[in-house]
């Protein structure tokens, strides 16, 4: 045990950077034991990162996160294909299996750690006005980041991207891949026809939950809305929240479909693997083969059938427009060879939130970080599987309501609430603040003075944004971090919906049930906002744009939709218009973003992504094995496997700076022309990288 303990700080080291005085404790203890047992009670062994790989693929699956996992596990199901997977980041470690903390592993070195353009319409009570937007950079991508919560979205979300021009994605036929997946454990959710039992995903609630969330549930039914599975008949409603884990311990998709499938042998995985661009040939507009950076060295594999991109909404759009694939005048604005003209990119949409909103209760019933005796704790997680480190990131209660703005009679509201037994002020300061990136001014004038007292939240987030943002290329250097705008409140109805919701929040609040706890609103204006009486349609604007926050969920950058919508991107089939052996499957395809948390949604679509593969390829004539049309045209080395081997100079400094002896390791490559070296100082590159960018000959 001694030795996993030092085993396990060297694993929180190089995962946080730091182990802070004080908070260390908790996060130390829990994962040395969850390290102890991990063999005992997991039956899947970790997926092995493959070091000899072979020149030529069937499939190339880009990335592994929520939907990349989903399309290698399906695909090779398919025993004479052999499918690689490549992911940038490295194995979960034991941090991450850790449900309540979700929050230590965002800003750390399994976190992209980008961040929006700064706004003058949001995120104005964030550092630089720019808010952070965590993404997985891991085996599991963002559902090991994120906060677990299962919601699958409106019937009317799919019902409306079938009316335009996407057939096949209705409700009534992706309701089966959300099975198909599916594990669920809740036991009053057992023979419903709206959920699946035996999938590979496993679904339930947290063991543990506070006083607070039942609260929560009722004082929903005092205000009119029914106690009901809003992943089921309808959504409208409050309820206990349900999660992707499995005996008390985050199921990210990296757990759920790569652990079993680690020994088939017709599956090959990449980790610590930098996808630099995919090779298109410019004749056939085929998509050739995928380039990438691993341990100093770029590999070029080819793929004799398919590359996938799953790589998220923000890279994917990167990735393509690196490739050639995008709007014309911003690739030549970077001198990209433009391939394809696309709206890349474009049509980015997230659920934004209103954060801040506190209220204070006179019991001991909320998670206060300090209150917990560390050792009780853990070895109630560890021997029980229970306890409040099994909270979904301290979020427990879900609920889905309508404004003035959305029409009652669909069923389809507009405002979903996350309620947590906890606020910013619960930690002292210590992490919640850090992963907002909220300015120090507005934490202690309003959270300070109320910091490790009893606290709860809810949530307002917007279910359906009027507004839309954009993704585009910071330079053409692959390791440059892209421009993110989200464009929050561009148009100004999203704020108005989010002021009614945050209105019905304070109301939820005040409900009877919630007086036995002395529950009352923290009254403390935001120092930007104290112009606006407290509580005002203005106040509550104000405050929509100071605290506003992201939910992770990002989509829509490579649109699908049929052949005359002049923004898609992919038609219903997942394929790249204008180029052959090319499909998009990831959050990226949504035309309009799904009514609730985006996880559940992402896998149903690789899931559905990979049967159409599979129809295609095993059913459909048309789709044929050209083996010369479909290689690289450079040679593969002598007594390698590799294809255009790049070796990077190695160094104990993370900065590589010696001009000639990059070049000299450079010159070997056959598709890189010259390497221009970057005097960028953008706190968003990355640093391995940051002073040199690569050119590359034409393929």
């Amino acid at each position: 045990m001694v030795l996993n303990l030092l085993f396990i700080t060297t694993v929180i080291k190089s995962t946080f950077g730091v182990v802070t005085t004080g908070l260390w404790l908790i996060p130390l203890m829990l994962a040395a034991i969850t390290y102890y047992r991990y063999d005992a009670v997991d039956p899947e062994s970790r997926p092995l990162d493959q070091l000899n790989l072979y020149p030529e693929y069937d499939f190339i699956v880009v990335g592994s996160g929520s939907a990349g996992a989903v399309v290698a596990n399906r695909l090779s199901e398919v025993r004479k294909w052999k499918v690689l997977l490549i992911e940038a980041g490295p194995d979960e470690n034991e941090i991450s299996d850790v449900p309540s903390l979700a929050a230590y592993l965002q800003l750390s070195k399994l976190d992209w750690g980008y961040k929006t353009e700064p706004s003058t319409k949001a995120c104005l009570g964030m550092q630089n006005n720019r808010c952070n937007w965590p993404r997985g950079r891991v085996l599991g991508g963002s559902s090991v980041l994120n906060y677990m919560l299962y919601v699958r979205g409106n019937r009317n979300d799919y019902d409306h991207w079938a009316s335009l021009g996407n057939p096949g994605w209705d409700y009534d036929h992706v309701l089966h891949y959300f099975k198909k997946s599916e594990d669920n454990r809740n036991p009053y959710l057992a023979n419903n026809k709206y959920h699946g039992r035996g999938g590979l995903l496993t679904v339930q609630e947290s063991p543990w939950h506070s006083p607070l969330v039942a609260a929560f549930v009722e004082a929903g039914t005092q205000l009119g809305y029914d106690n009901r599975d809003i992943n089921g008949a309808k959504q409208a409603g409050f309820m206990i929240a349900q999660g992707t884990i499995r005996r008390g311990s985050r199921c990210s998709t990296a757990k759920a479909f790569l652990r079993p499938i680690r020994s088939r042998k017709n599956f090959h995985l990449s980790m610590n693997s930098h996808v630099t661009r995919i090779i298109i040939e410019p004749g056939t507009m085929r998509a050739q083969a995928v380039e990438f950076v691993k341990h100093g060295k770029v590999y070029r594999i080819a793929a004799r059938r398919e590359v996938i991109l799953s790589a998220g909404a923000i890279n994917t759009p990167q990735l393509m427009m690196l490739s050639g694939l995008g709007p014309r005048k911003h690739l030549e604005k970077h001198g990209i060879r433009v391939l394809q003209d696309l709206p890349v990119g474009e049509n980015m949409q997230d659920h934004v939130g209103m954060g801040g909103l506190t209220f204070l209760v006179d019991k001991p019933v909320a998670i206060v970080q300090d209150r917990f005796n560390p050792t009780a704790v853990t070895f109630q997680y560890v021997l029980r599987e229970r306890g409040p480190m099994t909270t979904l990131g301290g979020v427990e209660g879900l609920a889905f309501v309508h404004t003035p703005y959305s029409n009652r009679s669909l069923d389809w509201p507009d405002i979903q609430f996350h309620m947590a037994p906890a606020s910013i002020n619960s930690d002292n300061g210590a992490r919640v603040k850090k992963v907002l990136g909220l300015k120090e001014s507005v934490y202690q004038e309003v959270y300070h003075p109320i910091a490790n007292k009893d606290s709860w939240t809810i949530m307002p987030l917007l279910l359906r944004p009027r507004s839309r943002g954009s993704v585009k290329l910071r330079s053409a250097n692959p390791f440059h971090y892209p421009l993110i705008n989200a464009n929050y409140f561009d148009d100004p109805l999203d704020a108005k919906t989010l002021v009614e919701g945050a209105k019905i929040a304070i109301r939820v609040a005040e409900a009877q049930v919630f007086k036995q706890f002395g529950s009352r609103l923290w009254r403390k204006p935001l120092p930007n906002c104290k112009q606006h009486k407290f509580l005002s349609d203005a106040y509550l604007e104000c405050h929509v744009r100071t605290i506003s926050m992201t939910i992770y969920h990002p989509c829509g950058t490579a649109k699908m939709g049929p052949a005359w919508d002049p923004e898609a991107v992919v038609d219903p089939r997942l394929r790249v218009y204008g180029v052959r052996g090319l499909r998009v499957i990831d959050a990226s395809i949504m035309p309009t973003i799904s009514s609730g948390n985006t996880n559940a949604p992402v896998i149903m679509i690789a899931e559905k992504g990979a049967d159409l593969i599979k129809e295609d390829w095993l059913t459909n004539p048309e789709y044929k094995v050209k083996r010369q049309a479909n290689r690289v045209r450079d040679p593969e080395p002598a007594g390698s496997n590799i294809q255009g081997i790049v070796t990077l100079p190695r160094s104990n400094s993370s900065n590589i700076s010696d001009r000639s002896n990059m070049e000299s390791h450079f010159s070997n490559s056959s598709h890189i022309s010259n390497i221009n070296f970057s005097s960028s100082n953008s706190s968003n590159i990355d640093s391995i990288s940051s002073n040199f960018t690569l050119n590359y000959a034409d393929s």
